[in-house]
């Protein structure tokens, strides 16, 4: 049986609607986040890209009474909804701007990487984690089944997905989360 919904990811759904904003994680996706986090009870969690704070909301949804989630967006009108939603929890913390402002609370035991990084800096957004920390990466198109390596992403090597899948530092695989989208989740080696 699946557990319910947590009310928080509801709320949040709700101002993302509100919003007009239409990027938040599926629920799939969300429930990936809330086992990472429940994985490192005392852990550093980040978020890069809270948009309305969906994916906080399920990070929230696993976190330990002493772990800590920092999330940082870019648009201070979301920044400002997601910021309101948790502002009663001491233990998440919105931030406005640069996803680089996460680079002063690393290094992170969980780190979802929904915005900026994943892209521009990848190699920083690898720095950024504890040894054994957990990246997790969704938006991404499924490989077609079989051996076919490297993965294809519109007839083109999708450089972004081999570049996580086989970093040297990182053991990472690509899981479905429905039958059009996938995620990418790798552990820092020690």
């Amino acid at each position: 049986m699946r557990r319910p919904v947590p009310p928080t990811v509801t709320e949040a759904e709700r101002s993302a609607a509100e919003a007009g904003f239409t990027r938040s994680c599926i629920p799939e996706v969300g429930r990936l986040l809330s086992t990472a986090a429940a994985a490192k009870p005392r852990g550093v969690i980040a978020e890069s890209g809270t948009g309305a704070g969906v994916g906080t909301a399920w990070l929230r949804s696993g976190l330990g009474p002493d772990a800590r989630l920092i999330t940082v967006e870019r648009d201070i009108r979301l920044a400002d909804r997601a910021g309101k939603l948790f502002a009663d929890d001491p233990r998440v913390e919105v931030l406005t701007g640069d996803w680089r402002l996460l680079e002063a609370h690393a290094p992170f035991d969980v780190f979802f990487c929904d915005g900026g990084g994943k892209r521009d800096d990848p190699e920083r957004v690898v720095e950024l984690l504890a040894p054994g920390g957990v990246l997790i990466m969704d938006d991404f198109t499924p490989a077609p089944d079989g051996p076919d390596w490297p993965p294809r992403f519109d007839g083109q090597i999708d450089e972004l997905r081999v570049f996580y899948l086989s970093h040297p530092r990182l053991a990472a695989a690509e899981v479905r989360t429905t039958a059009t989208s996938s995620a990418v989740i790798a552990t820092r080696l020690a």
